[in-house]
């Protein structure tokens, strides 16, 4: 089978040869262990080909690079016609960090509805499928639904401290922009399940002590269903990035209709294994992310680790095993050789206990 292929099959439920091996498309340089890797089965995650564009018509958005002491920085100044906005990330890695959020004060619930109710959207499959056409086999394309609305405002907009005070002094507020979020949601769900993509994710990076179990019930689960009610009217498949302890919600996750759940990271790391997980989560794909904390052990023990998280699989065909977050430039080579042996050697499918 061609790796994406063999991504597919188990995502949909169907036989596949071995457990597939995936990782995103910015953690792996090209050089001669990558072209090893990738020729014994290792899939790409590519998330960039959209599906669906924005369009905000009405709202004015301006990003530019500066420097400050020697650190790069990019601040993004938006301006609407209900009041203008700005925040500052600094560049860190395949990610960048947030250090100045959007919200800053109550006078900008207005300009963020103004943002979000601005919100135009039109497909571009042509995009998609050009770019699945031209990346071949070795790579399985994902769009993406964007954050679930609360998440997006408590962590993208707000921040955990922000958002706890604004939570206590003006929740109608944060509930009207939140509402006002759900209802574009809606307009997108419909356009990315209709996509030639077989697959989306819709938010994720929850933590169970910040977001905490009732918020997760009340604003995150319903999303989830619904998101998923309209996916599977079309045959399609949508999952969820939860990478954090998950304990505190699992049984909620295993109502969400979420079909899969993307970049689960097993104990020691976090606080279920890798069976607790598939024993609470019965129906659901795990596209699990390696155990981070076993890369820095020497590759018997990376090796080691993998057959284990291979046996506790078993029969292994609600399993993918991918990385979601960045190795140690000292390690990358080795601890992927030696998830990629382990696979050929044990990871066959079906697996025995």
């Amino acid at each position: 089978m061609t790796p994406r292929k063999r991504v597919e099959a188990v995502l949909r439920g169907e036989s596949a040869d071995k457990v597939p091996f995936t990782i995103y498309e910015c953690m792996l340089p090209q050089c001669t262990v990558e072209r090893q890797l990738r020729d014994d089965g290792l899939c790409i995650v590519n998330r960039h080909p959209p599906v669906v564009r924005t369009r905000t018509p009405n709202v004015r958005s301006v990003t530019k690079p500066f420097t400050e002491n020697g650190i790069p920085y990019s601040r993004t100044d938006i301006h609407t016609p209900a009041g203008d906005l700005y925040s500052v990330s600094r560049p860190a890695g395949f990610t960048s960090w947030q250090v100045e959020k959007l919200f800053k004060r109550s006078e900008d619930y207005k300009p963020l509805l103004f943002m979000v109710q601005d919100e135009q959207y039109e497909p571009c499959y042509d995009v998609f499928l050009k770019a699945q056409d031209e990346l071949g086999e070795d790579m399985i394309l994902r769009p993406g639904i964007g954050l679930t609305p609360l998440h997006q405002i408590m962590i993208t907009w707000m921040g955990v401290e922000t958002f706890a005070i604004e939570w206590l002094e003006r929740r109608d507020e944060i509930l009207k922009l939140y509402d006002a979020m759900v209802e574009k949601r809606r307009e997108l769900y419909p356009l990315v399940a209709k996509s030639p993509a077989l697959h989306a994710n819709y938010g994720g990076n929850e933590t169970g002590d910040v977001m905490g179990r009732q918020r997760f019930e009340q604003y995150m689960l319903p999303n989830y269903q619904e998101a998923a009610e309209v996916f599977h009217k079309h045959g399609k498949l949508v999952g969820a990035h939860l990478d954090g302890n998950n304990k505190v919600w699992a049984d909620l996750v295993a109502q969400s209709g979420l079909d899969y759940i993307e970049a689960f990271t097993p104990a020691p790391d976090c606080d279920m294994t890798l069976k607790q997980a598939l024993d609470a989560w019965p129906t659901q794909v795990l596209w699990i992310n390696f155990t981070s904390s076993v890369h820095l052990q020497p590759d018997e023990g990376v090796e080691a680790h993998t057959q284990q998280l291979l046996t506790e699989s078993a029969p292994g065909d609600r399993l993918i095993l991918g990385i979601t977050e960045d190795i140690p430039a000292h390690r990358w080579r080795g601890s992927l050789q030696a998830i990629s042996r382990a696979i050929d050697r044990h990871g066959r499918l079906p697996i025995s206990a």
